[in-house]
């Protein structure tokens, strides 16, 4: 008798496979990035873009690479990165938070991906997105929470 296990999203590459690989990644990206020119919510965190998005979509699919289990391509070109510190250069706000994860979780409903995973994905991404907003608040701590954006 035989049994089928699946491996569970975030243990080796099961949420690089099921994210369709390093093509299904950069069509997420690619996604991604169009929504974001396209939306106007997402003014506020478009405008913390360069205007070519070339090499913050390489970024992003080649972290995405290795975050998801799969070739560590970030690592490889750039370097280990601190997401929340490599953030702390600009102001990011609840509003580019929120656009942010807006745009993704619509890149997301893009895909072909199964719902559990689409799922779990999406409240993966809202871990790193809370660290960067508050890396973002520590830096500056003199300013008053009732400031901050």
């Amino acid at each position: 008798m035989s049994t089928t296990c699946k491996t569970p999203f975030g243990v080796g590459d099961a949420s690089f496979q099921a994210a369709g690989g390093e093509i299904g990644i950069e069509c997420l990206v690619a996604d991604f990035y169009r929504i974001m020119d396209e939306t106007e919510t997402a003014a506020c965190v478009r405008l913390l873009y360069p205007e070519d998005l070339s090499a913050s979509r390489e970024r992003l699919a080649a972290f995405l690479s290795g975050w998801l289990g799969g070739p560590r391509r970030y690592a490889e070109k750039y370097g280990s990165i601190s997401i929340p510190q490599f953030h702390t250069r600009w102001t990011v706000g609840e509003a580019e938070r929120d656009a942010w994860l807006d745009c993704m979780a619509l890149a997301i409903a893009r895909q072909n991906y199964t719902a559990d995973f689409a799922a779990y994905l999406l409240a993966q991404l809202r871990v790193p997105a809370e660290r960067i907003l508050q890396a973002g608040r520590q830096a500056c701590p003199a300013r008053p929470q009732s400031l901050q954006p």
